[in-house]
C-alpha cells in the first residue's frame, strides 16, 4: 500500500532534480504543504530509492547529466503507474508532447510558482486516488441526477438522451466526483484522439445537465488542469 491509499500517511513525493538549489527549494515547500518528500540528484539515485520506497508521485527534472528525465519517465511507466510530473526549463511544444507521448501525467515550465506546482501535485494526486464512491451510486446535479447503474441521465425526472460518447464521459466523471482530470488523461481513458473532441463531449454535457451551461455549475472548468464534476450529492 502507497502513502496515498493510506487515510494515516501524508502522500510521499519523490523529487528527482540535479540542482542541488532547487531540489532542497522543492523539498522544503513540499513538505510544508502537507508532503512528506525524499529527494535524488540524478535517475541512477532515483531508481535505487524506488526499489526499497513506495511513492505516490514523482517530480522529474528534464535535463539531468546521463539518464534524462524523459529517459527516466519511459523506464517507470514500463513497471508503474504511478503519477509523473515533468519540470522542463523547455517550453517548447515538441518537448512538452514527448514528456506526455512517454507516459508524463502532466508538465510544467521553468521558472515556475510554487503553489502552481503544489496545485499540480494536489490535482494529479487526486486522480490517481481510489474512487471515493460506489460506482452505482446516483449522482444529483440540480434538476438532473445520474444512474451510473443504468447509465441514464434524468433531468425533472425525464430521461435525457446521452451519445454513447457523452455516456462514457459522464460515467466517468460521476465515479470520480470532486476528481480534477486533464483533457489528455481523459482523452488516454476514453480512447480519444484529440483533445478538442473532449471540449465538444464536454459543452454537450453542460447542455444537458446544467441550468445555465455558459455559467456551469456543476461540470466545471479547471483552469490549467482540465475538467472535474462536483455535484450536489452522491448517494
Amino acid at each position: 500500500m502507497t502513502a496515498a491509499q493510506s487515510a494515516t500517511e501524508d502522500p510521499h513525493l519523490l523529487v528527482v532534480d540535479d540542482d542541488e538549489r532547487l531540489r532542497g527549494l522543492l523539498t522544503r515547500y513540499l513538505t510544508s504543504n502537507g508532503y512528506r518528500v525524499t529527494a535524488a540528484a540524478d535517475a541512477a539515485d532515483a531508481r535505487s530509492l524506488m526499489k526499497s520506497l513506495a511513492f505516490d508521485l514523482l517530480v522529474l527534472d528534464v535535463m539531468m547529466p546521463g539518464e534524462s528525465g524523459f529517459d527516466l519517465t519511459k523506464s517507470v511507466r514500463q513497471s508503474s503507474k504511478v503519477p509523473i510530473l515533468i519540470l522542463t526549463a523547455r517550453g517548447e511544444a515538441e518537448d512538452r508532447i514527448e514528456g506526455l507521448e512517454l507516459g508524463a501525467d502532466d508538465y510544467l515550465a521553468k521558472p515556475f510558482e510554487p503553489r502552481e506546482l503544489v496545485l499540480r501535485v494536489s490535482a494529479l494526486l487526486r486522480r490517481a486516488a481510489p474512487p471515493a464512491h460506489a460506482a452505482h451510486a446516483e449522482v444529483r446535479m440540480g434538476d438532473a441526477v445520474y444512474d451510473p447503474e443504468r447509465g441514464q441521465l434524468r433531468r425533472k425526472g425525464k430521461p435525457v438522451h446521452l451519445t454513447s460518447s457523452e455516456a462514457s464521459l459522464l460515467k466517468l466523471f460521476a465515479a470520480n466526483a470532486g476528481r480534477s482530470f486533464s483533457r489528455g488523461d481523459l482523452c488516454t481513458r476514453l480512447g480519444v484522439a484529440l483533445e478538442r473532441s473532449i471540449d465538444v463531449q464536454v459543452t454537450r454535457l453542460r447542455r444537458k445537465i446544467e441550468e445555465d451551461p455558459k455559467l456551469p455549475l456543476y461540470l466545471q472548468t479547471v483552469r490549467g488542469v482540465g475538467y472535474v464534476l462536483v455535484p450536489d450529492s452522491v448517494s
